[in-house]
C-alpha cells in the first residue's frame, strides 16, 4: 500500500498513553463525583445507565471505526478511505430513513440491516464508478464525496417531506453519544469482536495483496475475494456504529493514519493499532465535548469531523499519490455564436416551461389566459430568484476554474457553498431574524473564508488539481460539521437550517426575487472587467507577472468576487447544487474556449439548470414539493462521475 506519510524518526506512543490518560481522566472526574459521599440512588442509575455505557460506546465505536478504516483502506490501497469519504454513512443514512417511513415496524435488527444495505450500496456504487480508473484513490474518494453529497440531498428531502416521523434522524445524524443502557454497546461490542475475527484472518491475504494484485494473482491469492471480504467487513464495522449511535465521521481516516505515524508499517499491524487509537480518540472527543458543552450541545460526531477535517487537508501534501493532470486534451472548438445562440435558446425554453407548465388533480398542463395570470405571481418569483442563483453559481464557477486551473473546480466541491452556510449561520444565531441584505453579507464573508482558506493551502503548486478537490472536500466536511452542530440542537432554526442546506424556493416573494435578480446583474457584470486577468492566471505566476498583473491584488479582488457570488447564490440553492461547477465545465466542453463566450455560455447554462431544476421540485410530486438543490446535485452529481469516469 502506498505510504500516507513519511516514517517517524520516533514513535509516539509516549503522546498516546498521554491523550489516553487524558481521555480516562476526562471521564473518571464525573465518574468519581457519582460515587462520591454523597452519592443518591439517582446518581448511581445515572452512572449504571448513563455514563458507563456512554464511555464504553466511545470505546467500543472508535475501536470498531479504527479497524474498519484500516479494512477499507487496505482492501483499496488507498490512505483516504474510510466510510464518510467513500460515502457509507451517507448512504446508510438514506436506507435508514427509507426504512423509517416504508417499514417502521423492522425494529432494531432492521435498522442495522437497513444501515448495512444502505452502506454496503453506496460503497458498490463508488467501486463501480471508480473501477475505470483502476480504483485510483483520488477518483474513488471524489466519486465518494459526490455520492454522499447526493445521497444526504435524498435524505434532507425526505426528512423535510416527513418531518413528523423523521426528525429524530436529523438529530441522530449528529452523531450523539448519549446512551440509557448498555444494548448499544452490547451490540457494537459483537459486531467489533466478529470484525477482529475476520480481520485477524484477513492480514496475511491483505499482506499479500498489498505487495500488488499481479504478485498476488501469481501466488494464488484471489485478489477479488480478499478486497470484497476486506471491504464488506469495514462496511458492517462502520454501518453497526451508524445504526447505533449516528454519524462518526474521521475517526476511520485518522485511527489508522496515526498508527503509521506510531510506527505501525505492516498490515498486521496496522489492523492491530488502529482499533486502539480510534478507541482512544473517540473517548477523548467524547469526553471533550460532555466537559465543554455539557454533553449535548455538540454532537460527538460532529466534534470528530474538526479533528479529522484538519487531518486529511494536512495529509493532502504529504500523500504519495501521482497528480494526473487536470486535462488531458483540448475542448472541441465551434462557432461560440452558434452554441451561445442555443444555449440562450434553451435558457428561455426553461423559463417558460417554468412559467407555463404545471400539474394538477387530472395531471400535466399548460397554463393559458386567466389561470397564467392566476399563477404568475407564484411562478414568476421563484423562476427568476433560480435563474438568478444559478446565473451566479456560473459565474463563480468560471471563476474558480480559471484561478485554481482545475476545470473541476466549483464553489460546491471546494468547500466555498458550504462556508457560505457557516456565514448564514452565524449571522442567524446571533441576530435572529436578519434581513436579507445582513443573510448575503454573512453568507458572502463565510464563502470568503472558505476560499481564502483553499487558496492558501493549494498556494505555491503544493496541490495538483484533483488533490485540490480533495481539499475542497474536507473543507466542506468541516464547514457541514459546524452546520450538522446547529441542525442537530432540534431548535426552531435547525429545521430552517436543513431546509437552506437542500435549497428552496417555494417561500420566495417578489422582493427576494427582485433582490436576487439586481445581485446577479451586480455581481456578473464585473466580470467583464476582469477578463484580463483571468487570461492571464491560468498561464503561471511568472507568465502573470509579465505582463504587469499584480498577483495579489488579483487574486484577492476575484476571490472576493467568487465570493460573494456564491453568498449570494447560496441563499437561494443551498450548498450542493452542483451547477456552479457543471455549468462551466460543460460549455467548455461543448466548444465555448475563449474565456468572454465561457462567461456567457455558463451564465445561460446555469439559469436553465437551476431553473429547470426548480420545475422538477415544483411538479414531480404534485401537490407536495421538493428542496430546488436535490435536483440540482442530482444533476450535477451525475455529470461529475461521467466527467470523472472519462478522464
Amino acid at each position: 500500500m502506498a505510504e500516507a506519510v513519511r516514517r517517524p524518526r520516533a514513535a509516539p506512543w509516549l503522546l498516546w498513553l498521554a491523550l489516553a490518560a487524558a481521555a480516562a481522566a476526562l471521564s473518571l472526574d464525573e465518574i468519581l463525583a457519582r460515587l462520591g459521599p454523597g452519592a443518591t440512588g439517582i446518581d448511581h442509575a445515572l452512572l449504571a445507565y448513563s455514563m458507563l455505557p456512554r464511555s464504553a460506546v466511545a470505546l467500543l465505536a472508535g475501536a470498531a471505526l479504527g479497524l474498519s478504516g484500516a479494512l477499507l483502506q487496505q482492501a483499496l490501497d488507498n490512505p483516504l478511505a474510510e466510510p464518510s469519504t467513500l460515502g457509507v454513512f451517507a448512504g446508510a443514512q438514506l436506507a435508514l430513513g427509507i426504512a423509517a417511513v416504508l417499514a417502521p415496524e423492522l425494529g432494531p435488527f432492521g435498522r442495522e440491516g437497513a444501515a448495512f444495505a444502505g452502506g454496503a450500496g453506496a460503497t458498490a456504487l463508488v467501486l463501480a464508478l471508480g473501477w475505470r480508473r483502476k480504483l485510483d484513490p483520488v477518483t474513488v474518494v471524489l466519486c465518494g464525496m459526490v455520492a454522499a453529497m447526493v445521497a444526504s440531498s435524498l435524505t434532507a428531502a425526505l426528512i423535510l417531506a416527513r418531518g413528523e416521523y423523521l426528525f429524530a434522524l436529523l438529530i441522530w445524524g449528529g452523531g450523539s453519544l448519549t446512551q440509557e443502557g448498555w444494548r448499544a454497546s452490547l451490540a457494537i461490542a459483537a459486531a467489533l469482536a466478529f470484525g477482529g475475527v475476520a480481520a485477524f484472518a484477513l492480514s496475511r491475504p491483505l499482506a499479500t495483496l498489498a505487495t500488488g494484485e499481479a504478485t498476488a494473482r501469481s501466488l494464488g491469492a484471489p485478489a477479488p475475494a480478499i478486497r470484497i471480504a476486506a471491504l464488506g467487513v469495514g462496511v458492517l464495522l462502520a454501518t453497526t456504529v451508524a445504526a447505533e449511535v449516528g454519524l462518526i465521521a474521521f475517526v476511520g481516516l485518522a485511527a489508522p493514519t496515526l498508527a503509521r505515524l506510531a510506527g505501525a508499517r505492516a498490515p498486521r499491524h496496522v489492523l492491530a493499532a488502529a482499533p486502539a487509537t480510534g478507541a482512544v480518540l473517540l473517548w477523548l472527543t467524547d469526553g471533550i465535548v460532555q466537559h465543554v458543552g455539557s454533553g449535548e450541545t455538540v454532537p460527538t460526531g460532529a466534534a470528530t469531523a474538526f479533528l479529522g477535517a484538519p487531518l486529511l487537508l494536512w495529509l493532502l501534501p504529504r500523500l504519495y499519490l501521482a497528480d494526473r493532470p487536470a486535462a488531458t486534451a483540448s475542448p472541441r472548438r465551434r462557432d461560440p455564436r452558434v452554441v451561445l445562440a442555443a444555449l440562450a435558446l434553451l435558457a428561455i425554453l426553461a423559463v417558460a416551461a417554468s412559467l407555463l407548465v404545471g400539474k394538477d388533480a387530472s395531471g400535466w398542463r399548460i397554463a393559458t389566459g386567466r389561470e397564467f395570470a392566476e399563477l404568475l405571481p407564484f411562478r414568476a418569483p421563484r423562476a427568476a430568484a433560480a435563474a438568478a442563483a444559478g446565473a451566479m453559481l456560473a459565474a463563480a464557477g468560471v471563476i474558480l476554474q480559471r484561478m485554481t486551473g482545475n476545470p473541476l473546480a466549483g464553489p460546491e466541491v471546494l468547500g466555498v457553498g458550504a462556508g457560505a452556510g457557516v456565514g448564514l449561520a452565524i449571522v442567524t444565531l446571533s441576530v435572529g431574524a436578519a434581513p436579507l441584505s445582513l443573510q448575503m453579507a454573512g453568507a458572502a464573508l463565510g464563502a470568503f473564508a472558505a476560499l481564502a482558506v483553499m487558496l492558501a493551502i493549494a498556494g505555491g503548486g503544493r496541490l495538483g488539481p484533483e488533490r485540490m478537490l480533495l481539499a475542497g472536500a474536507g473543507i466542506s466536511a468541516l464547514c457541514l460539521a459546524a452546520l450538522n452542530a446547529v441542525v442537530a440542537t432540534g431548535s426552531r432554526g435547525a429545521f430552517a437550517m436543513l431546509a437552506w442546506i437542500t435549497g428552496a424556493t417555494d417561500a420566495v416573494g417578489p422582493a427576494q426575487a427582485v433582490a436576487a435578480s439586481v445581485a446577479a446583474v451586480i455581481l456578473v457584470a464585473p466580470i467583464i472587467l476582469l477578463l484580463r486577468w483571468l487570461e492571464a492566471l491560468p498561464l503561471g505566476a511568472p507568465t502573470a507577472r509579465s505582463l504587469g498583473m499584480n498577483l495579489a491584488a488579483s487574486r484577492i479582488a476575484l476571490t472576493a468576487l467568487a465570493a460573494s457570488l456564491t453568498g449570494a447564490a447560496a441563499l437561494i440553492a443551498g450548498p450542493l447544487s452542483f451547477v456552479g461547477l457543471v455549468a462551466p465545465h460543460a460549455v467548455r466542453a461543448a466548444g465555448l474556449a475563449r474565456l468572454g463566450p465561457h462567461v456567457l455560455g455558463a451564465v445561460l447554462a446555469g439559469a436553465a439548470l437551476m431553473t429547470t431544476a426548480d420545475l422538477l421540485a415544483r411538479t414531480v410530486i404534485f401537490p407536495y414539493q421538493l428542496p430546488l438543490g436535490l435536483f440540482a446535485s442530482l444533476i450535477g452529481g451525475a455529470y461529475l462521475i461521467g466527467a470523472l469516469g472519462r478522464r
